[in-house]
């Protein structure tokens, strides 16, 4: 174990070898590494994405937009594989110079919009199609607060916590300490806020709960760093109500599938290019095919 007492240096210098599971697919510069074009299908929006909770949240999107009958919102959703870095490609890097899923193209406009980092992909979505985001000025404004609640928040949840808990090399008590404080005062928030509201913002299903419920329903829920017990979930009994009523959803359950490469093979859609595709290619269906 290193020296808790570790002093900086004057000039910190990276070590590719440190910094735990993921340690291969992290740097201190952008840009590309190799040279790779992205695949495109047939349909107006082509996502390239993994279902992390960050990229669930744009397959969630667009599966509710489906379940209401909105045929234009039809897509394409091509797997990357981030362990292996197809995230640096330079097809990639065009779309999202941050490297990081999802990110997205709208080709039903020329030239073509790019968008990335999640929580813009979901109000670009809802303001192109109308749907689960408020016309109300009020509840329009309450949506974006917790929008963006989500995404100031989600960081201490998943780099902080979830690195420190599940994924360092090394545990230290200071810093699952610090982030376990704050995970817990979040979950409070939310739990106060949904003591209230059937969904974040009342009684209307909105982008802020897509946003919010693949991190926080899925922590409460065990589904990330099997640490429900350790956080004592059960306590925020009004998260794990909506958590539940969410994850019912039938656009959430899709969702859920694209993209995914761990769990039940039955759960696992790596790639999406049709509504169909959840009936004859998820995983199981494939193997069993060979």
């Amino acid at each position: 174990m290193s020296d808790p007492t570790y002093t900086p240096p004057r000039v910190w210098k990276w070590d590719p070898g440190n910094g735990g599971k993921f340690a291969s697919i992290n740097r201190p510069i952008a840009g590309p590494t190799h040279d790779r074009e992205l695949p495109v299908g047939e349909h107006p929006f082509q996502l390239y994405s993994l279902a992390t909770p960050n990229g669930v949240k744009a397959t969630i999107m667009f599966e509710e937009l489906l379940e209401k009958g909105i045929k234009e919102a039809e897509y394409d959703a091509w797997l990357v594989r981030i362990t292996e870095g197809e995230q640096f490609s330079s097809g990639f890097v065009k779309v999202n110079p941050n490297s990081k899923i999802p990110a997205m193209m709208d080709r039903s406009v020329e030239p073509g919009i790019r968008l990335f980092e999640s929580g813009s992909i979901l109000f670009y979505l809802a303001e192109k199609f109308g749907e689960f985001l408020p016309s109300d000025p009020a509840a329009r404004a309450e949506t974006m607060n917790w929008l963006f609640w989500q995404m100031g928040s989600a960081p201490f949840l998943g780099g902080g916590f979830g690195h420190f808990y599940a994924y360092a090399p090394e545990k230290y008590e200071y810093p699952i300490n610090r982030y376990t404080m704050e995970v817990k005062r979040q979950l409070d928030v939310l739990n106060r806020q949904l003591a209230d509201n059937r969904y974040i913002i009342g009684d209307e299903y909105t982008i802020a709960d897509m946003a919010i419920w693949p991190w926080y329903g899925a922590v409460v829920k065990n589904l990330v760093y099997d640490a429900a017990e350790f956080l004592e979930a059960h306590t925020y009994t009004h998260v794990i109500r909506w958590a539940d009523e969410v994850a019912q959803r039938p656009g959430v359950r899709r969702g859920r599938m694209v993209n995914k490469t761990w769990g039940e093979l039955s759960s696992q859609l790596h790639e999406r290019h049709d509504a169909s595709d959840f009936e004859l290619r998820t995983q199981d269906k494939l193997e069993q095919g060979k």
